[in-house]
């Protein structure tokens, strides 16, 4: 009976041990507090998304946030991975028409960057530095949580991603292909 436990003991060890191996997928702690956390701006005047994301990223487009990921084709760069500078497109945010923009301030890891974005929690406040990481099941920047500042704990909430714009035009090669 005892020799059978052992064996069962070392069996399951040894799955648990090999099913770590086999896995590529990042897996972000998100249970313990930030080191680098970011900081909290009352502006004189409270700011939108995309006020904050035009002012700070260089892109200049027009109307409502989930409206820019269509706007930008054939005029800036759009793309499915993080670049500084870029600015990051959360889809379905605060409903089904609804999207958030935040400007890329830094590659913390492969799955982690910093933002900065304003009106984040519906106030106005403009938040520098705010992690964001990375939880898709593909690990392919589809979906994100980000980090409340004024809680110190990551949000519980999965945000979809349709993709990041910029930095910078889009060459003109890349305009003529996706005007074909």
């Amino acid at each position: 009976m005892v020799g059978s436990q052992l064996r069962f003991a070392a069996a399951a060890v040894l799955f648990l041990g090999l099913g770590g191996c086999a896995s590529t997928q990042y897996s972000a702690d998100l249970t313990g507090p930030v080191t680098a956390g970011g900081e909290i701006k009352t502006p004189s005047h409270p700011m939108e998304c995309v006020e904050f994301a035009r002012a700070h990223s260089g892109i200049s487009l027009r109307g409502d946030a989930s409206d820019w990921w269509d706007e930008a084709a054939g005029k800036f760069a759009r793309g499915t991975d993080p670049k500084q500078g870029s600015v990051l497109v959360l889809t379905g945010y605060a409903g089904a028409h609804r999207a958030h923009l935040a400007v890329v301030r830094e590659i913390i890891s492969p799955r982690e960057i910093r933002v900065d974005h304003s009106n984040w929690l519906n106030d106005g406040a403009v938040y520098l530095g705010d992690p964001v990481v990375d939880v898709s099941p593909e690990n392919n920047w589809s979906e994100v949580r980000v980090y409340n500042q004024r809680s110190a704990a990551w949000g519980r909430q999965t945000y979809l991603v349709q993709g990041f714009i910029g930095p910078g035009k889009t060459p003109k090669d890349l305009r003529l292909a996706e005007a074909d």
